[in-house]
């Protein structure tokens, strides 16, 4: 096995199970990942219309309408009409929705900086590094 191959393995490993772990943090989970990853979409980018929201979320439009029917119905978004294009809808997060995000990344984010207070200013800094790294990565 390759450097890049074992650093490749260990980072899908160690990623998969921070992520696990950060998702049963989930202060509400009658939403699935998806219909959360839409509102954090929405909430970083502004109203967005189904297509781009699709495009964004890598998902095919079809999906997409389904995910913003139940985040409608559970009224964490808002439909409006586009206001260049009679054809199109704008999806935004409602108050409801935002309150949702706000008390979700709070819980995992307090459970995340526990643990960060554990580790010495050396691993810290590291993670300071390797996190605009990771950034990156998951741009690109």
């Amino acid at each position: 096995m390759s450097v890049d191959t074992a650093l490749a393995s260990e980072l899908r490993t160690t990623v998969m199970r921070l992520a696990r772990r950060l998702r049963n943090q989930r202060s509400d989970t009658s939403l699935s990942l998806t219909q959360l990853a839409t509102l954090g979409t929405l909430d970083r980018h502004g109203p967005l219309t189904p297509g781009e929201l699709a495009a964004h979320e890598r998902v095919q439009p079809p999906s997409m309408t389904r995910v913003v029917s139940a985040l409608e119905a559970a009224g964490l978004v808002t439909r409006t009409d586009h206001p260049t294009d009679g054809r199109q809808v704008l999806i935004a997060v409602s108050p409801a929705g935002k309150g949702l995000l706000r008390d979700d990344r709070m819980r995992r984010d307090a459970w995340l900086a526990q643990r960060l207070r554990a580790l010495d200013p050396a691993d810290l800094a590291t993670l300071r590094q390797a996190a605009a790294v990771l950034d990156k990565l998951a741009g690109s």
